[in-house]
């Protein structure tokens, strides 16, 4: 029996984290991996809030010594690599595995980690368009993150500051530490006219959207996400990639690994599939009229 260790940047109740675990074991049934039979998978968990159980929990499935390790997100896979340089670690949701000093190409990782990043640093600029295009008003954007959860913040602040000038708005860096600094960015959006929010996309900003979805729907009339839960629990609109299909896709290269292929020999693959995702019910509550070139380029629709 082959044995996987799984270590995700979510809380265990965290429904989104429990969904992209379960699309990674379903494709590992599909390419022919019966758990409990041929393949044993361990799961750790371990909440963005609490890096003293990131730490413990990966000292503990290195411990074990797996056959792979699958690693969730920038900070999860930097404890990993503390504790490991042999065993094989796939990650899914890296953003600039590069610059984060992970593997040396995209091409040639180097070492005993690939995977797949989530999103292109370009996207920051997408969202900024789909600000203007929504709300022709807003004058001013703030990029909000949580340096200690997004040390690549800086891959996404320059094109979102490069976007940010072509289009004539007044960008805001708004990094927040904790909760209660999340919550005076929002309170300051919302208490200044023709303002816009964009979220970079990390394991702290993720966790706390959707149970604060009222309240940016009031800073803002026109958060985007790269995340879909986001519209699905009533936020505006997300546009990103399909991160269930990157825990997929994950699966194929644990399934090359276990058959004996190096990590340094399988490339760092880019996202494939994105989605725009629409809520026209939070947009008819907040008055908002969706621009029809919009809708038209939509995958889903929510009415």
């Amino acid at each position: 029996m082959r044995h996987i260790g799984v270590l995700m940047g979510y809380a265990e109740s965290d429904q989104e984290g429990q969904t992209f675990v379960a699309a990674f074991r379903e494709e590992l049934q599909k390419l022919g991996w019966i758990e409990d039979r041929t393949i044993k998978i361990d799961t750790r968990w371990a909440s963005p809030r609490d890096p003293e159980l990131r730490q413990r929990a990966a000292k503990e499935l290195v411990a074990l010594r797996p056959d792979l390790i699958l690693s969730h997100g920038t900070p999860v896979t930097a404890t990993l690599l503390q504790q490991t340089r042999t065993i094989p670690i796939i990650f899914v949701n890296v953003a600039d595995s590069v610059g984060s000093g992970f593997v040396a190409s995209f091409n040639r990782p180097g070492g005993n980690v690939t995977g797949l990043t989530n999103i292109e640093p370009t996207m920051a600029g997408k969202w900024l368009e789909m600000i203007r295009e929504i709300a022709p008003g807003v004058t001013r954007v703030a990029f909000l993150f949580n340096p200690s959860a997004a040390p690549y913040a800086e891959y996404y602040l320059a094109p979102f500051k490069s976007g940010a000038a072509s289009l004539g708005l007044q960008e805001i860096d708004a990094p927040v530490h904790n909760t209660s600094e999340l919550e005076s960015v929002i309170a300051a959006q919302g208490g200044v006219p023709n303002g816009g929010l964009v979220v970079m996309p990390d394991t702290f900003t993720s966790s706390n959207l959707a149970r604060r979805l009222h309240r940016w729907l009031h800073a803002t009339a026109c958060p985007p996400s790269p995340f879909r839960f986001f519209t699905e629990a009533g936020g505006l609109l997300s546009y990103g990639s399909d991160t269930a299909d990157n825990f997929r896709r994950a699966a194929t290269y644990a399934d090359h690994i276990l058959k004996g292929k190096k990590p340094a020999e399988l490339p760092v693959q880019v996202p494939v599939k994105f989605e725009l995702v629409i809520n026209l019910k939070t947009a008819k509550t907040l008055g908002i009229t969706i621009p029809s070139s919009l809708l038209a380029t939509a995958d889903e629709v929510i009415e």
